[in-house]
């Protein structure tokens, strides 16, 4: 009897980080790191666990979609899903009805995502592999397979693409090996959210200097004045070789993110993230030409990989970042990753949030082993959030992910979190409702 999917799960998951201003930025002043988390089930017992980002209000909503997006995928043979997943991420886009809605944008592509992430689940469950060893074990046939060349062949073809994947074959278990020895590297989120004090802020950046990281990300975008004096704090405590980046959270104008970036090019930043409009191709080009040699960083709010595509043909980004809840799941993310490298950009994953530290790690990796096959220029955001109710938490020596080892995509929720963190059920929300 051929297995099926036989039903979707879903579950309004809602952390209180707003409480100590967790995540904290010029945009999101008081965020509530969120997850609309799907199950898919079958008809012999396995399960894949996916899920979308949000920030609290509106989580309901990606919730609402993943139902919708996931309806077309009960009844399917379960093989037929596992076994062609670029197939399968081309059937839930595929819905007419659905695609008036988008296409391939707002709340159903972040609904598409946490369901195309849960089938990646289930299938690496099933092939007893980590989502990062399923992708580069695969061909460059099957690679290529995996994406909708559509929108994307007057920059990379399908032919070109396997050529550049074929040229990386014969290196895949050297650094496979290289990357279980050292891990990927990371750079940390955690010391600058814009909520924390100049003490806190101070505190924390010495005690990410003793933990060995020499990557450090700050937020900025608020108060011109503010942020020349946090960036002063930091970089003094950094010393002059670590690198300091900074993230404005799309607040900025590009006159006024041209401002900001030549009133902090002394402290020697290395990027500057999101300066201007995330959807402003133009305007990250402008900004880019401006600040060089500071590199302008973009993507984890590009809401598919045409806006990847057009931000790389545009020479706007020199740093390309992808969230892997933004994008519609694995597939969208694997095309993104053949567009930067194809163009010789690092891609240096947005994370952080509720589980995308647990997601992008398994891209990174893909990368470095099948597609761009280099780490030099190249860092996974790291934040330590919330890795504590996954069943299958990122796991870190110094500044580097270790490889993941669990089958599947690190995506599985713990139950007890289920219990205390549902919202507006569990434990944690009963008589409070959400903050943002």
């Amino acid at each position: 009897m051929t297995a099926r999917i036989t039903g979707l799960d879903a579950v309004d998951l809602r952390f209180p980080t707003s409480r100590e201003l967790d995540g904290s930025d010029a945009m999101n002043e008081a965020p509530d790191y969120s997850a609309a988390y799907v199950v898919l089930r079958t008809d012999e017992g396995h399960s894949g666990h996916g899920f979308t980002f949000t920030i609290g209000r509106g989580n309901e909503l990606a919730l609402a979609a993943a139902r919708v997006v996931g309806e077309r995928a009960i009844g399917l043979p379960v093989d037929d899903v596992v076994h062609d997943l670029g197939g399968f991420a081309r059937h839930l886009a595929a819905d007419s009805q659905l695609r008036w809605l988008g296409p391939d944008k707002g709340t159903i592509h972040l609904g598409t995502a946490a369901v195309v992430n849960a089938a990646w689940d289930l299938a690496g469950k099933l092939a007893g592999k980590p989502v990062w060893k399923l992708l580069a074990d695969m061909s460059p046939r099957q690679i290529v397979d995996l994406v909708d060349w559509r929108y994307l062949t007057d920059v990379l073809t399908p032919d070109d693409a396997l050529e550049m994947l074929r040229r990386q074959e014969s290196g895949r278990a050297e650094r496979e090996a290289h990357l279980r020895r050292h891990g990927y590297p990371a750079y940390t989120t955690s010391a600058g959210w814009l909520g924390y004090d100049d003490a806190k802020l101070a505190r924390l950046c010495r005690e990410a200097v003793e933990a060995g990281w020499d990557s450090v990300k700050l937020k900025v975008g608020a108060n011109l004045d503010d942020d020349v004096r946090r960036c002063r704090i930091a970089r003094e405590i950094l010393g002059p070789h670590r690198r300091l980046m900074i993230d404005a959270n799309q607040t900025l104008g590009v006159p006024d993110a041209i401002r900001w970036a030549e009133a902090l090019a002394g402290f020697d930043v290395w990027w500057f993230e999101e300066p201007t409009s995330p959807d402003d191709v133009l305007g990250h080009a402008a900004i880019a030409e401006a600040i060089a040699p500071v590199k302008v960083a973009t993507g984890e709010h590009a809401h598919n990989v045409v806006m990847v595509k057009q931000f790389l043909a545009a020479g706007a980004i020199g740093i390309c970042q992808i969230d892997a809840c933004r994008l519609g799941g694995v597939n969208e993310a694997v095309a993104a990753l053949l567009l930067a490298a194809a163009a010789g950009v690092p891609v240096c994953p947005h994370a952080g949030g509720v589980g995308l530290c647990e997601l992008v790690q398994h891209l990174s990796m893909f990368d470095y082993v099948a597609v761009s096959g280099s780490m030099e220029n190249r860092v996974v955001e790291y934040v330590d959030h919330l890795h504590e109710h996954f069943v299958d938490p990122v796991r870190m020596r110094g500044a580097r992910y270790l490889v993941p080892e669990t089958p599947g995509y690190s995506a599985e929720i713990r139950p007890g979190t289920l219990r205390r963190f549902t919202f507006p059920d569990g434990e944690v929300w009963r008589g409070v409702g959400s903050r943002t």
